[in-house]
């Protein structure tokens, strides 16, 4: 029993993230089929609690149904049903305010919409304009609501997420979210900002050398500020640092960084792989999950603390995969 205890205790709490109900496997389509996206069910899903949202049936559009779409003006469209051209946006409207505010008490860390959705969609959507012409310059009705309502939750669309690159990006920031609100909810001191900061340092520069410098300002000066213009102008600067991609520079730059905490400990031959294995990865020939683990097996040899702690070199579950496209 104690034994099972324990194993329970180090479980890893879960993950909150919004999601399309249809990406679950749900039939609740227009045409009563799903989207079922097993990436996010089966690989992602171990890591995550799901909170379904369907914005047509929860507003109470039936399953099947007859197809909408976005219509008019792009920049504040009507929803429309595409052949009888019943205007469904005052149903829309007023369902969204209701479901944002459950939204408020979720907890959510990410939202992952449908992709090409007039309801969900976040990018390029469909915009059936009065002068005959379609433009793809439109964001689905509940997607538009949700990015305004709760503009620091981390977003992205799952038709997106089969490109590498993006499924970083978007997983990195939502664990990141997740820590950053354990944070809030907890330690909110200046105490416990210097220790975020401090351990969340690596991870900030390989996103913005320029927003890394400033948030180091505003914590060295946080007392003065008092604590929720601190939090507030900290998750600001935070979040603007996380929306920028990292890029292989960037990553470099981070890397011989860390080269900098060995400088005394490492042999030649020790120093000389890992630069032959940073200067394989700023070639191509392989991803940087190779110098990471390179990294990480020095960090345990020489026992280095502070780099134990610094979230960069663990992000995320090792089970994603990720860090290994090239």
């Amino acid at each position: 029993m104690e034994l099972q205890s324990e194993k329970k205790a180090q479980k890893p709490e879960k993950i909150r993230i919004g999601i399309s109900t249809c990406l679950l496997g749900h039939k609740v389509r227009y045409d009563g089929n799903h989207s079922h996206d097993r990436y996010l069910t089966q690989t992602l899903g171990m890591f995550a609690e799901y909170v379904p949202v369907c914005p047509e049936t929860e507003c109470g559009m039936p399953v099947p149904r007859e197809a909408v779409r976005l219509k008019g003006d792009p920049r504040a469209p009507r929803l429309e049903t595409q052949k009888t051209q019943v205007d469904k946006t005052r149903m829309m409207e007023e369902w969204i305010p209701g479901r944002l505010k459950k939204l408020e008490k979720e907890n959510l860390c990410g939202f992952i919409f449908k992709s090409k959705s007039p309801s969900s969609g976040l990018y390029r959507i469909r915009v059936y304009g009065d002068d005959g012409k379609v433009r793809k310059t439109g964001t689905g009705l509940f997607a538009r609501a949700f990015t305004l309502h709760f503009p620091r939750i981390p977003v992205e669309e799952a038709g997106r997420l089969q490109d590498p690159g993006l499924r970083e990006h978007f997983i990195e920031k939502i664990f990141f979210f997740q820590r950053w609100r354990r944070l809030v909810a907890g330690s909110k001191t200046p105490g416990g900002l210097v220790d975020f900061h401090t351990r969340n340092k690596l991870l900030i520069l390989s996103h913005s050398q320029e927003n890394y410098r400033k948030l180091g300002k505003l914590v060295a000066r946080g007392r003065k500020l008092g604590m929720e213009p601190l939090f507030d102008q900290y998750e600001s600067l935070l979040f603007r640092a996380l929306n920028l991609k990292t890029t292989s520079k960037k990553n470099i730059n981070v890397l011989l960084h860390i080269m900098g905490f060995f400088k005394k400990q490492l042999s030649p031959d020790e120093k000389q792989e890992m630069l032959s294995v940073i200067d394989q990865y700023r070639e191509g020939y392989v991803p940087l999950v190779v110098p990471l683990t390179l990294i990480n097996h020095y960090v345990r040899k020489y026992d280095q603390s502070w780099l134990k702690s610094q979230t960069y070199l663990n992000p995320h579950p090792f089970e994603l995969k990720l860090r290994n496209y090239f």
